[in-house]
């Protein structure tokens, strides 16, 4: 009889834990998605995925509890994930291993760690966010410039690129109008972006008032 309640409680406490685990796992998740929500850039199915993968983790550490053979064939499992999946940016793979790893701690039982290396994570992330932080878009440009067949384009821009830019590269030279005009594209990094249209007025006195394009370059995710 005492061992028959015994059991009982200790099955009761179990589920107890069990509950407290996925509740924290939850509450987790949606802290983490918000923080990944924080750089505006987003789509509905990576936050919900965002939400749910430290409840699942944390399911499946709890369900192999200590088993080696479990735990190996789960690792394989996991495995098989990255080759039905589309390639990341790094941002959205470090925020799975965020939940992942968030998921795992819960699974263990180690719900005040978590929640501390949780809220630890994300003030770090939008600190870095926030300020800018190895942040060089902003000043970076696709420049596209037309010059007449007689300018030696290998060095015509060189003195204004040293006053202007911190940066240039050469991407491509196009002949266009029958071959009696280049067409050069640069990728370039400004030094003020304040002085833009003084770069663009010094270039059309240098190639004699021809098209010239500066746009933004656009956004490419930085696979791993």
């Amino acid at each position: 009889m005492f061992t028959s309640i015994l059991t009982t409680t200790t099955e009761a406490l179990s589920v107890t834990n069990a509950i407290v685990c996925m509740v924290s796992s939850l509450a987790l998740g949606i802290a983490i998605a918000l923080t990944y929500m924080y750089s505006k850039k987003y789509t509905k199915n990576f936050v919900v995925t965002l939400v749910l993968m430290p409840l699942l983790v944390q399911l499946v550490i709890m369900m192999v509890n200590g088993n080696l053979g479990t735990g190996v064939a789960v690792m394989g499992a996991f495995s098989l994930v990255r080759f039905r999946s589309v390639p990341g940016s790094s941002k959205e793979i470090s925020f799975i291993f965020f939940a992942m790893a968030v998921g795992i701690a819960t699974g263990m039982g180690f719900i005040t760690f978590a929640a501390a290396a949780t809220a630890a994570i994300c003030l770090v992330f939008m600190a870095l966010y926030k300020s800018g932080f190895g942040d060089n878009a902003a000043s970076e440009r696709s420049l596209k410039i037309t010059i007449p067949e007689n300018l030696d384009y290998t060095n015509v821009f060189d003195d204004l690129f040293e006053k202007y830019l911190k940066s240039s590269d050469l991407l491509k030279v196009k002949t266009t109008n029958l071959g009696s005009m280049f067409e050069l594209h640069y990728d370039v990094v400004l030094k003020n972006l304040e002085e833009e249209k003084a770069l663009l007025d010094d270039i059309r006195c240098r190639n004699g008032n021809l098209t010239i394009i500066c746009s933004r370059k656009h956004a490419q995710n930085e696979e791993l």
